[in-house]
Order: structure tokens, then sequence, then C-alpha cells
């Protein structure tokens, strides 16, 4: 039922079936593929991921473009419309249902049967984990909404809206875009009378795109660094997390190091960045390459491959396969669950942007390109306190104010001192 009918739709009145799949196919020319209840490729989003991909668009950001066009396409086999058919109404209940559905998360049946099993050994000591969007305990970060995220619904129209202005040049899918620019957008360029002596101010380009709030970097301090450091188990572990936190690389730019990239002599590791896929050797600590070495030295012992061109990072068990990011992952969530913390991978880069920012003697330039920002801006928001910092100053800040004795009120020109003793109770 449309606006066509005289009624709108009731996002909340409707199931969206959890049909079709985005398939992993392993292969370079075609990494992902999105399949439909049957089975059955779905061309349009076949075209526009050939597309991306000849932009030198990363297989990472085809996944995620990938998982955006799923939830679209489930929609509209619900709602019975084809893509090439679809309008505004669609694009708009669409955008109206995302905000208020829940996060279908499909746990893995063993996560789900150790889930099941702890939550019966601790029944009895109350509750296992945070409730959604709640703090943690240890870290502060809210525990995963059953809400999608705001970042998700704006990436989720961004993905549409690129999507449909794909096909609306190549003449394959509707003359109207769905996903319309912001009201404000539709007549002249961006910023066409920007002052430049004026910073630019961020706005909405979509107008069903959601506000999402502006991130603080979340370090990790480093005493709860330290217990995160001494809940890993593996010497291998302590390789990288020594290594994330003192190069400063992405959790998968780490991950695809060779023998070759690690250089203990000039405490160099050649990483090769997401985004430039360019190549670049970080300086990293002492007590990397340490753990680093003990690593391979148990690692050899057990029989892994050896070789200049082999990966610098393997699986602990046979058969012994490259460590991904999920693996990686999983492995720092083990730690988790022993601290009680959330943790993630990503924290460490901002832990090491946040350490090496606060020195004062090295230059901000320097943590830019150790970083990989295109934009100095990007690497200043280092600069600011952090939220546990920002908290301790101001508990400090009230500590001190207790300490200072109270000051008896000093009357004004004119008015009786014994008449503010009567006021205050102080009169004897």
């Amino acid at each position: 039922m449309s606006d066509a009918d005289g009624l709108v739709r009731n996002p909340a009145s409707f199931v969206v079936p959890q049909t079709g799949r985005l398939e992993e196919t392993g292969e370079v020319a075609e990494p992902y593929r999105l399949l439909d209840s049957e089975e059955r490729l779905v061309v349009p989003a076949a075209v526009f991921f050939a597309d991306l991909q000849a932009a030198s668009t990363p297989s990472t950001t085809i996944r995620s473009y990938g998982m955006g066009l799923l939830r679209w396409y489930r929609f509209l086999w619900a709602v019975d419309v084809p893509w090439n058919q679809a309008i505004r109404v669609e694009a708009r209940d669409f955008s109206r249902r995302f905000q208020l559905a829940g996060n279908p998360l499909r746990v893995h049946w063993r996560h789900q049967r150790k889930a099941t099993e702890a939550d019966a050994v601790l029944a009895q000591r109350g509750p296992r984990r945070a409730e959604p969007g709640t703090p943690n305990p240890v870290t502060g970060r809210p525990a995963p909404s059953r809400k999608y995220a705001a970042s998700t619904k704006a990436h989720s129209e961004t993905v549409l809206r690129a999507f449909y202005d794909f096909h609306l040049e190549e003449g394959t899918g509707p003359i109207v875009n769905p996903f319309p620019l912001d009201r404000s957008r539709r007549a002249g360029r961006a910023h066409a009378h920007h002052n430049p002596m004026d910073s630019f101010r961020s706005e909405r380009q979509g107008r069903y795109r959601p506000k999402v709030p502006k991130r603080i970097p979340r370090r990790t301090p480093d005493e709860l660094f330290n217990a995160l450091f001494a809940a890993l188990k593996d010497n291998r572990d302590r390789a990288l997390l020594a290594s994330w936190v003192s190069t400063g690389a992405r959790a998968e730019e780490l991950l695809t190091s060779r023998e070759k990239d690690a250089l203990p002599g000039q405490q160099l590791i050649g990483v090769t960045r997401k985004g430039t896929r360019a190549y670049q050797q970080l300086p990293a600590s002492t007590d990397a390459f340490v753990w680093l070495r003990l690593a391979q030295e148990e690692a050899w012992s057990k029989g892994t491959p050896r070789g200049r061109n082999h990966t610098l990072w393997w699986t602990l068990r046979r058969p012994w396969r490259p460590v991904n990011y999920h693996a990686a992952r999983a492995m720092l969530n083990r730690a988790n669950g022993l601290l009680g913390s959330n943790w993630t991978l990503h924290d460490l880069r901002h832990t090491a942007a946040y350490r090496m920012a606060r020195d004062p003697q090295m230059s901000l330039t320097d943590v830019q390109w150790v970083l990989g920002h295109a934009h100095l801006s990007t690497t200043e928001i280092y600069l600011a306190a952090s939220q546990e910092k920002v908290i301790e100053q101001v508990l400090a800040h009230h500590a001190r104010r207790e300490r200072q004795p109270v000051q008896p009120p000093t009357p004004a020109p004119g008015h009786n001192a014994a008449s503010l003793d009567v006021l205050s109770g102080q009169a004897g």
C-alpha cells in the first residue's frame, strides 16, 4: 500500500524476511555476489560492484556496499516492488523502517551454545553482560544497541543513492533517483557562496540521511592496556598487540605484512595502506620486535611455513593459515571476556595516535604521516583531551572545591553584619 492509494505504509506492520545473501566468492575479479532467495545472481548489483572495482575500491568496501544493497533488496522483495520501479515512497518507507526495526544479529551456533552454558553457570550471579546500549563498566563504551546505529543508516543511504546514480547514468534504472538530495542541495552546487575565511560546515547530503553524532576517539589508558596485554595467552597475540599500539597501523593493514617486511635492525614494519594501497614502512617499538621474535621461534618449532614472502602472522594450529581480521578480533574478544571489557582493534590505533600526538617532541605532521591521514584536520582530533581525561580533571575540580573553606558572606556597605548572622544561623 502506497501514497497512490491515499494511505501511507506503516513500516511496523509488515515483516521483512531475511531472504537472499551476500556470497564471498574468493575470486579476485568478483569478490562478492548478491544472490536472491532462489540463489540467482542479482545482476544490477553485480554490474555496480564491477564499477566499484574499476574505481580501485577495496573488496572490504564492496562488501559493506553489498550489505547495504542486501537490506534494500529484502525490503523491495517484501513490498513486491521491482528495483527499477522503486520511487521516493519506497525510499521513504525503507528509511522509516530502518529507524524503527531492530538489528537482526545472527549469532554463530557455537557462540550461542557457549553463551547458553555460561548463562546457566552464572544464573545465580546476575546478568552476564550489560544491557544493549548501556556503557561497559571497564571501558565506558556502550554495548551494541538492538537498533541500527546512526552511522549504519547514513552509510546505507549513501550506498543506495550511489547505486541509483550509477544506473541513472547508465540508463538502466529509473529516471529519478528514489533517494534524493537534501532540499537545501537541490539548486546550485554545495558551498557556492562559501567565504574562504570561514570553515566548512558539515551538512546533510541526502534527504533521508540521518545526522551522525560526532565520535570521540577512544583510547586505552596505560593501566587498562597493561591488563589487556596480560590477559593474552600467546606470544603471537602479544606481538600483534604491541605492534598495533606502537605503529598506529589499522588492524587489517598489519595483517598484510610478510616476513621480509619486518626489519628488526631498523625497527620498521612494512604495511599496505588501506585506502591508497601504497606500501609504507612504519616505526615500531623494541618490545614489538621482541615479542615477534618469540612468536616466530615458537611457530617455526611447530612447523609453520618459513620464507620471505610468507605471511608474518600464522594461526596457532594446523592447518596453517594467515591470520585474518576476524581471527584477530576473536583473539581480542577472548581477552575482553576475561576482563569484562569491550575494547576493539581500532582502539589500539587510537591509543597509538593519542600517545604520539601528546608527545611534545613529536610534530603533528609526523603523526599524520604515521597514521596515513590525507588531511591534518583528521589528525588534530587527537589533540583534544580524551573522555577519561576530562572526567578525571572535572572530578579533581570538584574535590578541590570541597576542600576549600567556606567563607562567610561579606555584608554590603550600609548593612548590619549581625543581621546576616541571624539569617545564616550563626548568631549566638
